[in-house]
């Protein structure tokens, strides 16, 4: 990668077909303002597709290519710009592709659910990488030659890797700091209203400790206790014993803050891991079962259709391997809901109620 402020760092976008305008958006626009703020020319892009055909991203909106990459010229880096039904679109034109361009000695990235593209032709084999954290636990699964973190990028050598969202624009910035500076990394944040450049270390999903302040750090602590015990799922005895509190204020906190059950909170959590490595793995449905601590398929068949609608094998069968982040979701309030009457209708009393988890 260039690092001399003088010369003209030139970089290109892989968009693929339903690519996240939001992500795509956000590391344009910081190149941008690089070039804006600092009166002259430190960047220069070009959007190209793999047959130089349009592409419609996820929000509708058509995308006419610059250049092919064949047109585009010697360029420093490339990003791969995904979205939307990614496992699909990953064919072998977009893999040959990829490995031209890194044969060509170009550093690679992925922005959103492109990194998957990279992963699949291989180009990520023995890097650390991120991608969206709905994918994260997949893909730590089906390629574990990659070493995936929860972070909001990575630059590991010549590949560069980055979650969806805003997350780019705070790459970027990382990125603009060492070739530019930080004076002009201030500017750029200050025309965006952007607070301070989020670190590459910061977390890309915001643990529920932070969500709710520090008022409710104790229901955070007991959370991530949740989150770290998945397959073997604590009782709340346990759950309140580690955290130092007593099971009445445990429960108490949940339904306070939450409107849940501690159990509703953390059946929710392990279906929603089932979720991910289901719509993102191969395992088998027992395996899933065994991995998310349910005590039989049957079992985790009933908590899975009481908050999703449909069966796991239905839910399978219906996505056709897209991976989660394809998917929609509904909003946080409606998920807890259902998974309080899921919790409450189907299994949640057997976690707490003695020694075998659901």
């Amino acid at each position: 990668m260039l690092t001399d402020p003088s010369s003209v760092s030139r970089i290109g976008f892989l968009v693929l077909d339903e690519f996240t305008m939001i992500a795509f958006s956000s590391a344009i626009e910081v190149l941008r303002m690089a070039n804006y703020a600092s009166g002259r020319k430190h960047y220069e892009w070009t959007v190209f597709t793999v047959d130089g055909q349009p592409v419609t991203c996820s929000n509708g909106l058509p995308t006419a290519p610059m250049k092919t990459y064949a047109d585009a010229g010697p360029l420093d880096m490339v990003f791969v710009c995904g979205g939307t039904n990614i496992t699909r679109l990953v064919d072998d034109r977009v893999i040959g592709l990829l490995r031209r361009i890194a044969k060509d000695k170009v550093s690679l990235g992925g922005l959103c659910t492109g990194t998957y593209a990279l992963v699949k032709s291989g180009l990520l084999d023995g890097y650390r990488a991120t991608i969206h954290w709905e994918n994260i636990s997949g893909l730590r699964e089906s390629h574990s030659r990659v070493n995936f973190v929860h972070e909001l990028f990575v630059i590991d050598r010549d590949r560069i890797t980055c979650t969806g969202g805003t997350a780019p624009i705070d790459l970027m910035l990382t990125l603009v700091g060492a070739r530019c500076g930080k004076t002009l990394v201030a500017q750029i944040c200050d025309q965006f209203s952007h607070e301070r450049p989020r670190d590459s270390k910061d977390r890309q999903h915001i643990p529920l400790a932070a969500r709710l302040g520090r008022n409710h750090e104790a229901l955070g602590d007991v959370a991530a206790l949740m989150e770290a015990n998945i397959e073997e799922p604590l009782s709340l005895d346990e759950l309140a014993h580690l955290a130092g509190l007593s099971q009445r204020h445990v429960q108490r906190m949940f339904r306070e803050a939450l409107g849940c059950t501690p159990s509703q909170y953390y059946l929710d959590l392990r279906l929603r891991r089932a979720r991910e490595l289901l719509l993102q793995t191969a395992m088998s449905i027992t395996s899933i079962t065994v991995a998310c601590g349910f005590q039989s398929p049957c079992h985790f068949s009933k908590a899975y259709r009481a908050l999703f609608g449909q069966s796991p094998s239905g839910e399978r069968r219906y996505a056709g391997g897209m991976p989660l982040a394809s998917r929609s979701r509904a909003d946080d309030a409606t998920v807890v809901a259902v998974a309080a009457y899921a919790a409450d209708q189907v299994l949640a009393s057997e976690v707490f109620a003695g020694a075998h988890p659901v």
